[in-house]
Parts: structure tokens; C-alpha cells; sequence
């Protein structure tokens, strides 16, 4: 496939690895081969590019090295975070989330309720984001765990975890923060929480590798059952070379500061541009307190699907679902109150640091003329 004239706006599914990641990784590759937990030369060369990047996701997250424990992606980070805390107390048996998880979160949620465990799923208000005030209310003497996403993958909507951490008192209090870091400042110790997780293919990192940040004092039981890898809680040989690409990464989003900031204009100038040729286009998703990369609309009396096939050089997503060729629409969208209508209108575009505007200002064009053309031909 030709990717020359490809716009691609589709970073919340997946960003390509940066080039000083894969030259970090080459790097790793070739010099970091030994086992880590060998005391020889080639054991602690390797052990020195994990060590490296415990770091740079501890400076990323504001947290201390010993707090970072590396996994095989998010999804396996979250389920290090659930089911870690629910064997640990295995006497807490009432759990709290929102009803716009990641599967990540909602099916190991879902498998701890088939198993005894009850629920609280926390609806969401128009603009995709909890009350924190609802989320506190649900807590019982029986709670165990709090889990709420910190950004949401299809609407980029931010949800208010600090109130939600500092009200939660004994409360253990995990975050799925995949969506959100590299994109916007994640400070852990200024959210609050005990546990967030970290998916490196979301920020310019390999895909297979993620971290967990586990505050100091925490109980975790782990989850899978070896040797004492990652403080015991993440057992066998790590892989080195996805570790040492995911702490580069880190490292590139601490530099990135200005780069997110032009993120942000550009997707404005997205939306604004948007808005201007496609009368009625609806935000699917708040104005302001969500991802700066992350726009969810809606496209008036048009199929988002059949929109993104009309536009076939340009890169997105939609939300829906297909299952046995019947297409139905994002979970999250209904949840927010849209019908299922509005939500199979939707298309989410996601931009990364490599959209210039005058890719942005191709998507307005293509994207407006696409959906004149359905409109004119319905």
C-alpha cells in the first residue's frame, strides 16, 4: 500500500514508533541482548537499558522508579491493576467504574462479577464524563476499587480523577490512562491516584509493552505467577528492547511540550474548518477538557462508515461495531445519550504530531465534499 498521499488521523487507535525509538531499540537489539537478571557483562547491559527507562516513565508520570512496574501493553497493566487489587482483598468485593470503559477494564470487571464480585457502573453526562460526586456517592464499606479511564479513547473527554482520588479515602483508586499520556501532563502525585496504566503504542512507543504505575504502599497480588521479575508482580525475562522503546518514548513526551500545544491548534482549526462546510456537524464530546489531539463529530444524516469510504486516502476511525453484517453504533456514544442514528454518524479524528495544516485543511476539503456528495445522492 502506497502511504504517500495518505493523511493519516488515527493516533488514538495507534502512532507509528518515533524514529529515536526504533533507533533506541536497535540499540537495545544489538547491545542488550544478555538476560537482565544475569550479574555479567552482557546481563547488566541489558539491565541497564531497563533501568534507563524505568526512569524516563517515572519523570514522565512524577512518580519514583521503584513505583513503575513494566507489562506486556495496557491491557495487561489494567489487569494487573484489577484483578491485583481484588486478591489482595479478597474480603472487598464491590467494584466501581463508568460505563465508558475500555474493554480493558470493563471485561476483567465483568469476569470478577461472574465470580461473586458486585458492581457500581457510573453513567456518564452528555459530554462522555462522570460526576465525580456520583462516583464517591457509590462507595460501600465493601469497595475495593475505583477504576475511572482518565481520557477517553473515542471522544478524547477528560474525566475529573483528582476529586475523584482525593474524595475516595481507603479507597483504592486505578486509572486507565493509555489515551492520556503523551498528550497531556499526567502527574500522579497531583491526580492522586494508586494505580494508572500506560500503553507505549498510544505515544509513539512499540506495541506489546506497557508500565503500571503502582504508588508505594499499595497491595498487589500478581496476576501471573513465576519468578520475581518487576518486584514479583510481572514474572519472566523482560523484554528488553519493547522496555527500552517505551521509556524513549517517555522521554520524547516530556521534550514534546510545544509539539502538544500545536497539536491542539490544529485540531481547532480541524473543528472550526469542519463546522464551517458541514452545517449541523455536532462535537461528539466536551469543547474544552478533552484530549488536545481528539475530535468525535457527527456528520448529519450520513453514515461515518460509508463517509470514511468515500475518502479512502484519509485515515480514521468511527466507533461502531459490525457483528453478523449488522453495523451498530459506539457503546460510548450511546452511553452519552445519542441515538443510535446519531451514533453510526460518527467519525473520530485523531491527530499526531506528523499532521501539518495543510494536511488538516485536505481532511476539511475531502471530508465536507464526501459527505455534500452522500447527502446529495441519498
Amino acid at each position: 500500500m502506497s502511504t504517500k498521499t495518505t493523511i493519516y488521523l488515527d493516533h488514538n487507535a495507534t502512532t507509528p514508533m518515533a524514529p529515536q525509538v526504533i533507533e533506541v531499540m536497535t540499540q537495545a537489539l544489538r547491545d542488550g541482548w544478555g538476560n537482565p537478571s544475569s550479574n555479567h557483562p552482557w546481563g547488566r547491559a541489558a539491565k541497564a537499558f531497563i533501568d534507563t527507562a524505568r526512569q524516563q516513565v517515572a519523570e514522565l508520570l512524577h512518580c519514583e522508579p521503584d513505583e513503575v512496574v513494566f507489562t506486556g501493553g495496557g491491557t495487561e497493566a489494567n489487569n494487573l491493576a484489577i484483578h491485583g487489587i481484588t486478591r489482595a482483598h479478597p474480603h472487598q468485593t464491590h467494584l466501581i467504574y463508568s460505563n465508558v470503559e475500555h474493554p480493558a477494564v470493563q471485561e476483567p470487571m465483568a469476569d470478577l462479577v461472574a465470580r461473586g464480585h458486585r458492581q457500581t457502573v457510573i453513567g456518564v453526562n452528555a459530554t462522555g464524563q462522570v460526576s465525580a460526586n456520583e462516583v464517591l456517592s457509590a462507595i460501600r464499606p465493601a469497595t475495593a476499587l475505583i477504576s475511572i479511564m482518565l481520557a477517553n479513547n473515542e471522544t478524547g473527554a477528560l474525566q475529573p480523577l483528582a476529586d475523584i482520588a482525593n474524595g475516595a479515602g481507603d479507597v483504592w483508586v486505578h486509572t486507565d490512562a493509555a489515551q492520556a499520556v503523551g498528550k497531556v501532563h499526567v502527574n500522579v502525585n497531583k491526580l492522586g491516584v494508586d494505580l494508572l496504566s500506560v500503553a507505549g503504542h498510544k505515544l509513539y512507543g512499540p506495541k506489546g509493552v506497557g508500565a503500571l504505575f503502582v504508588r508505594r504502599g499499595t497491595p498487589l497480588d500478581p496476576v501471573i505467577r513465576g519468578a520475581s521479575h518487576e518486584g514479583g508482580l510481572r514474572p519472566g525475562t523482560e523484554n528488553v528492547a519493547a522496555i527500552a522503546g517505551l521509556g524513549a518514548a517517555c522521554a520524547l513526551a516530556i521534550q514534546n511540550v510545544h509539539a502538544r500545544q500545536q497539536l491542539g491548534a490544529r485540531t481547532r482549526r480541524l473543528l472550526e474548518g469542519l463546522r464551517q462546510k458541514v452545517p449541523g456537524l455536532r462535537l461528539h464530546g466536551p469543547e474544552t477538557e478533552r484530549l488536545p489531539n481528539t475530535l468525535n463529530v457527527g456528520f448529519p444524516n450520513v453514515s461515518g462508515s460509508a463517509l470514511l469510504g468515500s475518502v479512502p486516502h484519509l485515515a480514521a476511525g468511527t466507533g461502531s461495531a459490525c457483528h453478523e453484517g449488522q453495523t451498530t453504533g459506539s457503546v460510548v456514544l450511546r452511553a452519552m445519550g445519542l441515538s443510535e442514528a446519531q451514533s453510526l454518524e460518527a467519525v473520530r479524528l485523531s491527530l499526531g504530531h506528523e499532521n501539518t495544516d495543510a494536511q488538516i485543511d485536505t481532511a476539511i476539503c475531502d471530508l465536507s465534499a464526501a459527505w455534500l456528495a452522500l447527502q446529495l445522492a441519498a
